[in-house]
């Protein structure tokens, strides 16, 4: 998963073990990390190919608005910002050589990215070492930043997430019963089911997981036909759920099928096929459905004139992301400045909604619920756990 470098088979074996986890030692810390010269320079470190390119490329395109639009208004404290940008390719070895490329080579002053939290995971630890922040605006599983200084989300957690699906079928819903359908290979996935059977009180008649690539879900499809049940839970992937909407409903199965942000983007509708993708739901940190802020506005007509095309909550999340990172660049020296002004963020204004970083450089934000139907997203509610 990584590019040839000269690493001996014991690290990249240890890379891969602790990004599988999920966890990264950070080691020590540059003092003085990277300088700040003539340019405020941010690495981007994005999935653009790849299994899950769609999130992505969608937040490369927001991240790289942002930077544009600050540049136009002068920079910051005078200074345009540089982009060098890198794809991980959607693998968890590459994110970490882009980081390391990112903050030895291009000495970028902050990195943003990647989105998943796999990769995230596997991307910290090089940029710790280098005394860099690294702002991930999507990766959501539990505890990725506990014990890490210099790693921010922008976005809520896996947890949060199972809790509002279980408050959504239970109360919205009335489903008493449910098939919980996930991604086992997924931390992202797991953590969203775990989180969920630990908060729904009906039952859960079926549990059936997958694995990510897979292609074929007929069989355990057919176990879950002939359950009696409400809704399918389906955490995961748009590159596997999807799929498993088509043949679902290609099987007749007809109920209600809900999941977490990773339906988010035009391409879970690709592979579910828009007249099957009916009697969905899944949550979203960003809507273009329902009266957002001016800023959201704004934000809205000028991805919209850029790309010719809808936002997604990525897109948003990125460009937010990349906004704190040019706030807390304000004044600052040195990358370590700008890390310890991102750790000081409150109620930042953003198109997600505001922003505050708590202790663990996490941060909990509105959530709304997509409705989708004939693949089109119908209605948005706002939803809590």
């Amino acid at each position: 998963m990584k590019k040839k470098i000269a690493f001996s088979m014991l690290t990249f074996a240890s890379v891969a073990f602790l990004a599988a986890c999920g966890e990264v030692s950070t080691g020590s810390s540059s003092t003085t990390g990277t300088s700040i010269g003539d340019t405020i320079k941010i690495g981007f470190n994005f999935e653009e190919t790849g299994a899950v390119a769609s999130y992505g490329i969608s937040e490369q395109k927001g991240a790289q608005l942002a930077v544009d639009q600050i540049n136009e208004a002068g920079g910051i404290d005078g200074k345009k910002i540089e982009v060098v940008d890198k794809d991980n390719k959607s693998e968890t070895a590459e994110a970490a050589t882009v980081s390391t490329n990112l903050v030895t080579q291009s000495q970028v002053n902050a990195i943003v990215g990647p989105a998943t939290s796999g990769a995230t995971a596997a991307a910290v630890a090089n940029a710790t070492k280098a005394g860099v922040p690294l702002i991930s605006p999507s990766a959501t599983q539990d505890g990725l930043t506990k014990g890490q200084e210099y790693l921010f989300i922008a976005t809520f957690q896996d947890s949060f997430q199972g809790k509002i699906i279980s408050n959504f079928v239970t109360n919205q819903l009335s489903a008493k019963k449910v098939v919980l359908y996930y991604d086992n290979s997924s931390d992202y996935a797991k953590g969203i089911a775990e989180s969920f059977k630990s908060s729904y009180k009906g039952e859960i008649v079926s549990e059936q997981t997958f694995q990510s690539k897979d292609t074929d879900f007929q069989a355990a499809l057919t176990k879950i036909k002939d359950q009696d049940f409400d809704a399918i839970v389906l955490p995961g992937y748009y590159t596997e759920a999807g799929k498993i909407v088509n043949q679902a409903r290609g099987m007749g199965i007809d109920k209600p099928i809900v999941g977490g942000d990773g339906f988010n983007g035009e391409e879970f509708v690709q592979q579910a096929t828009a007249e099957r993708a009916s009697n969905i739901y899944f949550i979203s940190g960003f809507s273009t459905t329902v009266d957002v802020s001016e800023k959201a506005k704004s934000f809205l007509e000028a991805y919209r004139a850029k790309y010719n095309e809808e936002p997604s909550t990525f897109a948003a999340l990125a460009y937010d992301s990349v906004n704190i990172v040019a706030q807390a660049a304000k004044g600052a020296k040195n990358s370590v400045e700008l890390k310890d002004n991102i750790a000081k963020t409150k109620n930042f204004e953003g198109v997600t909604g505001d922003t505050s970083f708590d202790e663990n450089h996490n941060t909990v934000k509105t959530a709304f619920m997509m409705t989708m139907n004939n693949g089109v997203v119908e209605a948005a509610e706002t939803v809590q756990p």
